[in-house]
């Protein structure tokens, strides 16, 4: 089973576009990927960039509109990921348990969709072979 935990590091609404990790941090976090690895559960992760830096594409009224960030509005957002293969949804909850965050920070963890997992109405809608 393929599961992301997503970081949403506390005050991440309010980060400067050029905002960066604590060195301390980013070599624990280093550590912490590295055990990831040596497990074989890994399957990918990444950092992002701020919400100040992005834009989000808001749809409405049959026409997409842009917002730059900052997301004033938003409490939790995404500040980084991880993808890892664990046989179930208590598996990934122990390896999230284990990452170095600073206090207030938060991981979600959610499974992600195999095709056996919708049903044979989405499958079919969505072009996939039974």
């Amino acid at each position: 089973m393929r599961f992301i935990m997503m970081v949403m590091p506390k005050d991440y609404a309010q980060a400067a576009p050029d905002m960066m990790p604590p060195p301390e941090l980013v070599e624990k976090m280093a550590r912490y990927n590295e055990s990831l690895r040596q497990a074989g559960v890994l399957l990918s992760l990444d950092g992002l960039a701020p919400p100040s830096a992005g834009a989000r594409v808001v749809f409405g009224g049959g026409k997409p509109r842009v917002q730059d960030g900052p997301f004033t509005e938003s409490k939790e957002l995404v500040g980084g990921y991880w993808m890892i293969q664990v046989r179930s949804q208590a598996e990934a909850v122990e390896w999230a348990k284990r990452a170095p965050m600073l206090d207030g920070d938060t991981i979600e963890v959610r499974q992600i969709y195999e095709p056996g997992d919708y049903t044979p109405e989405v499958r079919k809608a969505a072009g996939w072979k039974e």
